[in-house]
């Protein structure tokens, strides 16, 4: 059935509501269920056996003592997962991240697992277990990566994008450029020139929670999978086809996610623990450590890139230039041509170009984290924008507002925008009290823009009518920060009822059809638009159902208030049927009352950030305090503002981290030196100040609410931010992140005596 998914302007009565979140009372008195907290029956313990080297042959395992030891009841090797993808290089490249073939490719890689009775006698069973290295020659510096007779980490990649097609193996996978207008004319048109080079480090998602699963296959093939994830659906099409499983026999259940921020869109240990359940013929359950969630799951990028902006003396920018790299681990991926995407979309541009690079190196596969690719971007641009308008002697915001895209801008990556919020954005940071507050001795503050684009999918819904009157609504999107809460706020308006009618559940994989991942903020624009249809749909057999116990036409019939109601005079006397008296008779009406939505969501608005940092630099030891931090975002329509602002402040808090503390540390070895919190330092609540929001609603036209997605565009503004703040409280340009006390006194030290 077509549905209109255009906005229309309404008056809300439950939408915008700021209600108890349904998960909040579990989660906080223990009862709320993460992937570690089940047990099966004679469950079995897994555990994997990690490469010691970043690159290495591996020539012979020897598993013979470890098989030997009593209580482990099954070893898995590569032999033990045949290549079932039929030749789809994507798939493989999965299959091969999960267990080594021939060759360890990152310190951490798997190369064996074991299932055994309890945890000690797994661990005691990866020490039996022989593993015959030859240690290759390594790269894990991007730059260095892309150097010619640096060692090769997959032989059979072949750069893309070039003509003619290379002949000859290269770390960079592919190449990709964007833009429009003659970038070259552009820069001699300009009054100021500014090129600058910038590096970011790798950062981890950081979720509290590490990976963990339940899997359970039987010999006739039947499998479960419970796990912490944030696509049950894409787990379950991915595990099956790499063990050559039926899809539909193999059920997935989600837990609750204690966070993922795009670190739960891939699978990792998932495949290992079914085949070794399969083997064993008992279910494993495999719980990975907090150092192999570092040393073994996908961080984000390290990057390094080149800007270049031209702009006439009262501030028009008339050419912008970046080259992108990024490095995406072992396994080729797209990080690079989505930071060449992401880099000016905030800029209405005449003459722009970007290069983006994808290129290999022996550390994890990426995997996204939140905004993939699009913080870096923004830091390398927002810094520049900052030193340009410096050198024409503009206000930064005035320079921005200047140069921003507004509706009708041809992007820098192609599209052209429809309804967009930048500019209102930047009009709120020019407007808040924050830019006029007074800086004290060693402070500065600085802004930044940020962008991203958002994505629909597919999505499959369920409502169902309890007798009670009383609202089931079933979802397929995990829940990773409030969809619940928003989804029942969404069918209580729809249908006019109360919050507290609704309950909604994320169903297995076996109940419901098939939903994409939570990922690219789509969760309550996709889901919430299914959802709406859906509640349409039974607004229609609950208006039918009235008619046929009133007998009179169903156009005689309206839904108002969570109630039917007959109109015209001459059906007065009828009494309005609720929810519930129609619930009540549903048996005799027709049967069971639901309905049912499937929807690929197209039209996610792109979401546009600015964000405002005040920081403080100790000259003496380089150490940073953010004192006061403001994120104004478009929303398009805050279906929960709470939960709209936590994401923002979500965001902003993993940004700060990542431009002050965050990186991971590779030894000449290649292996990574600081695979835990201790070392690994994210933000606690004493390095953040109170994050301030401001929540605009510029209606996206694609979804019936005006809903944008705004879980992602949150972390993309704080590099440059926290950036453009330092640089001003130092009097120095940082151009690394992070910014860490060496790299500041080392900037500071380099600016006295250059």
């Amino acid at each position: 059935m077509a549905h209109d998914t255009s906005f229309t302007n309404q008056n809300f009565k439950m939408v915008g509501q700021r209600r108890p979140r349904p998960d909040g009372v579990d989660k906080v008195t223990g009862r709320a269920r993460y992937g570690a907290d089940v047990s099966a029956p004679g469950q079995l313990v897994g555990a994997i056996l990690r490469s010691p080297h970043a690159h290495a042959t591996i020539k012979k395992i020897d598993v013979s003592k470890a098989a030997k030891l009593a209580g482990v009841k099954a070893i898995i090797t590569s032999a033990d997962l045949p290549d079932l993808t039929n030749g789809n290089r994507g798939m493989f490249d999965i299959l091969e991240n999960c267990m080594a073939r021939g060759r360890a490719l990152y310190d951490g890689h798997a190369v064996a697992a074991v299932a055994a009775i309890d945890a000690p006698t797994a661990k005691k069973a990866l020490k039996l277990i022989k593993v015959d290295y030859e240690v290759l020659p390594h790269v894990t510096d991007v730059d260095e990566a892309m150097k010619p007779g640096a060692p090769i980490v997959q032989p059979h990649i072949r750069t893309s994008g070039v003509e003619p097609p290379p002949k000859k193996a290269s770390n960079i996978s592919q190449i990709t450029n964007f833009g429009h207008g003659d970038v070259e004319a552009g820069f001699r048109a300009a009054d100021v020139i500014v090129e600058k080079s910038y590096k970011t480090e790798q950062t981890h998602q950081g979720y509290i929670e590490p990976h963990a699963c339940l899997a359970s296959v039987g010999p006739d093939g039947q499998g479960e999978l419970w796990v912490t994830t944030q696509g049950h659906f894409v787990f379950r099409n991915t595990c099956a086809t790499l063990l050559g499983m039926e899809i539909a026999k193999l059920k997935v259940t989600s837990s609750e996610i204690g966070g993922g921020f795009g670190g739960k869109t891939h699978v990792w240990t998932e495949p290992v623990a079914l085949a070794l359940s399969r083997k064993a013929n008992r279910p494993v359950k495999l719980v990975m450590s907090r150092e192999e969630v570092f040393r073994a799951t996908g961080p984000t990028s390290s990057t390094s890139i080149d800007v270049k902006i031209g702009a006439k003396k009262d501030g028009t920018i008339t050419g912008a230039s970046a080259s992108l790299r990024y490095q995406d681990g072992a396994f080729p991926s797209i990080w690079g041509m989505l930071g060449a995407m992401t880099a000016f979309a905030c800029y209405d541009l005449k003459n722009v170009k970007t290069t983006g690079y994808d290129v290999l190196v022996n550390r994890p596969k990426v995997a996204a984290y939140r905004a993939p690719s699009a913080p870096m971007a923004a830091f390398a641009v927002e810094s520049t924008m900052d030193q340009v308008a410096a050198k024409i002697g503009m206000d930064p915001v005035e320079f921005r507002l200047k140069n921003a895209a507004s509706e009708g801008t041809l992007s820098s990556y192609g599209p052209t925008y429809g309804p967009i919020g930048i500019k209102p954005t930047l009009e709120a940071v020019k407007n808040h009290p924050h830019m006029k507050a007074k800086l004290g001795k060693n402070q500065g503050r600085g802004m930044a823009c940020g962008f991203w684009f958002n994505f629909g999918g597919q999505t499959c819904s369920d409502i169902n009518l309890g007798a009670d009157g009383t609202v089931s609504v079933t979802i397929g999107t995990i829940d990773v920060g409030g969809s619940r809460a928003s989804m029942s706020l969404i069918a209580a308006e729809e249908l006019g009822i109360a919050y507290e009618q609704v309950k909604c559940t994320i169903a297995d994989t076996s109940s419901l059809g098939h939903n994409d991942t939570t990922e690219g903020s789509r969760g309550t624009f996709s889901t919430g638009m299914a959802i709406i249809f859906a509640a349409r749909d039974m607004i229609k057999t609950l208006r039918e159902r009235a008619a046929k116990t009133w007998g009179i036409p169903v156009d005689d019939v309206e839904w108002k208030d969570g109630k039917a109601s007959a109109i015209g005079a001459k059906h007065k006397k009828l009494t309005p049927l609720s929810l519930a008296n129609i619930a009540a008779s549903a048996a005799k009406t027709g049967g069971p009352i639901a309905a049912h939505n499937e929807v690929v969501a197209d039209g996610a608005g792109v979401s546009f950030a600015s964000h405002i940092c005040d920081v403080e630099v100790d000259p003496e030891t380089g150490a940073t305090k953010v004192i006061r931090y403001t994120v104004i975002q478009d929303a398009g329509k805050a279906i929960h503002p709470d939960y709209v602002e936590g994401q923002f402040q979500g965001g902003a808090a993993q940004g700060i981290g990542w431009a002050l503390n965050e990186e991971y540390i590779y030894g000449a070895d290649g292996r990574l030196q600081n695979a835990g919190f201790l070392d690994y330092r994210i933000p606690v609540c004493s390095d953040l100040p109170f994050i301030d929001t401001q929540i605009l609603e510029i209606p996206n036209p694609g979804h019936p609410y005006g809903v944008r997605g705004v879980g992602e565009t949150s972390i993309v503004p704080p590099l440059a931010a926290v950036g453009n703040a330092v640089s001003n409280a130092a009097g120095v340009r940082m151009t690394h992140v992070p910014m860490s006390p060496p790299r500041i006194l080392s900037a500071l030290k380099a600016q006295r005596t250059g």
